[in-house]
């Protein structure tokens, strides 16, 4: 945990703080847009991130702009320590987290087969396990204070079965189950939890999941500022889920009465690139020569 200058969270000031904001994925995208939308709104920030300079550069933005104090975090959320790593330190220095927003998370792209183990399962750390993790983590504080609010960022994916995406669009189908589901059990507690679901938006996510030539990516896209103010104002009003931008509420509102065959069709058709559908037939035609000739099997 790397302190700024201005004095700890946990001390007394005289500027009046609306409450300290926690946001994982705080050094681009979606993330960043939340830490500018939460220090303007007056909320002291803990930013999460690998990237220690953007969130440097990001600290010292809020600080100046909005006079709030910012505490850095350098973590990988992959490393199944994080969490509790993160937790330990704030929970030493008796700093209460008021809003946590879960935002970071990435995804990869292709025949689920071919997907390399180690990086898969870092998605599935960093997405599904270091979100419930910290949830279940600050939680009880929340509880205890009879106060709180929880953003989980999840899809327009968490709705369908994702083709080519089967593991990432499975990770946000759980975001969005467990976010539902723990709206309802704190009911009355004062503490409430918002799934985000944003379509396409332009951030390195896509770049980083060789997206950019996929029929998802190549059409309008959203912006990270608005998908993080329509997701602001969402958690502020304690709604459950919310599928940023009209265009994508239009395109999601029949899909409960699309049988799901059909729903993973239409996925695949999105998230389908030229280099996806070689590597299958690729890997269909080794398959086959398999069969034919057992000797022939690939080292």
């Amino acid at each position: 945990m790397d302190a700024k200058t201005n004095p700890p969270l946990s001390s007394a000031t005289e500027r009046a703080s609306s409450g300290t904001a926690l946001i994982t994925g705080a050094s681009s995208g979606i993330g960043y847009e939340f830490a500018l939308l939460f220090a303007r709104e007056g909320y002291d920030l803990i930013l999460v991130a690998r990237n220690r300079s953007a969130l440097t550069t990001l600290a010292a933005r809020c600080e100046e702009e909005h006079g709030v104090h910012v505490e850095i975090c350098v973590k990988d959320l992959s490393v199944q320590a994080a969490p509790e790593e993160l937790f330990e330190e704030l929970d030493r220095r008796k700093v209460a987290v008021d809003v946590l927003v879960n935002d970071a998370g990435f995804a990869m792209q292709g025949p689920f087969v071919q997907d390399d183990i180690a990086p898969l399962l870092d998605m599935l750390q960093v997405n599904i396990i270091a979100l419930t993790h910290l949830t279940r983590l600050f939680l009880p504080g929340m509880i205890e204070r009879g106060a709180g609010r929880i953003l989980n960022m999840a899809s327009i994916g968490s709705f369908m079965p994702g083709p080519l995406m089967a593991a990432y669009f499975a990770s946000k189908a759980f975001v969005l189950s467990l976010s539902e589901a723990l709206a309802n059990e704190l009911h009355g507690t004062g503490v409430t939890v918002t799934a985000l679901c944003p379509g396409p938006t332009r951030t390195k996510f896509a770049h980083r999941a060789r997206l950019t030539g996929c029929k998802a990516f190549r059409g309008s896209l959203m912006e990270p500022a608005d998908v993080a103010q329509e997701g602001f104002v969402a958690l502020m009003k304690g709604k459950q889920v919310l599928i940023t931008g009209r265009k994508f509420r239009w395109q999601m509102f029949p899909t409960p009465l699309i049988p799901r065959r059909l729903l993973a069709y239409f996925a695949r058709q999105y998230h389908e690139t030229a280099a996806a559908e070689n590597a299958m037939h690729a890997e269909a035609e080794d398959w086959s020569t398999a069969v034919d000739a057992p000797h022939a099997l690939r080292p």
